[in-house]
């Protein structure tokens, strides 16, 4: 009987264990990615061991501002996966975020990672919002912390009138991230008309004028 309640316990600690998870556990000291390899598997195959160089673990984009050129005023440079090889299974990646004076990085969901981020200068009105509809939000400033759980809609605004930035970390190599409006009004093919007028309770018109602020700028 004691056996039996035993394995129970460990059949539902490790079916617990398998929904917390996150990436995959690496089963090798590394495994840089090898990002022309046309082998599908749950991320990146690996690069051969002999070929790996200190530059794969290395990235020098996050050091200075972005320029911040779009309407949202705000810029993420991710340092991902796709950007660093050597992250390939470790689970962790980092972002920079640039904020201009006023500048917004848009309701968003990250859907493979919890987001922590840290002020690195100004000051943000940040939030998120839970599946109970209920928002979660307060001001961070420099050397501040915040977290967004895992998946759900949230946002960073400036409200200064002075440029802000903030590093993000994920614990996932590549989370994803889904923009709300981008989403929804520029997704190819397109959302039909019909469903985005339903669920905004609003004109085609209204939606057409959305879509066209949100189209991609032609060069």
């Amino acid at each position: 009987m004691a056996i039996n309640l035993f394995s129970t316990y460990l059949l539902i600690f490790s079916i617990i264990a398998g929904v917390l998870a996150v990436d995959p556990d690496t089963l090798q000291d590394v495994c840089v990615a090898d990002t022309s390899s046309g082998v599908k598997v749950n991320g990146f195959a690996c690069k051969d061991s002999a070929n790996i160089t200190a530059d794969d673990f290395f990235f020098a984009g996050l050091a200075k501002p972005g320029v911040v050129n779009n309407s949202v005023g705000s810029l993420v440079t991710a340092a991902n996966v796709e950007k660093i090889p050597g992250l390939n299974t470790l689970g962790v990646s980092l972002s920079r975020i640039d904020y201009e004076a006023g500048g917004l990085n848009p309701p968003h969901t990250h859907p493979r990672a919890t987001e922590m981020i840290f002020v690195l200068e100004g000051e943000l009105d940040v939030g998120f919002i839970s599946t109970a509809d209920k928002l979660i939000s307060k001001t961070v400033k420099k050397g501040e912390i915040y977290v967004f759980p895992k998946a759900l809609v949230h946002f960073q605004k400036n409200n200064g009138d002075k440029p802000a930035s903030v590093i993000s970390a994920f614990n996932s190599q590549l989370p994803g991230t889904q923009s709300i409006a981008a989403t929804l009004f520029t997704a190819t093919p397109p959302v039909p008309d019909n469903v985005l007028t339903k669920a905004f309770q609003v004109g085609t018109k209204e939606i057409e004028k959305i879509k066209s602020k949100l189209a991609p700028k032609k060069t």
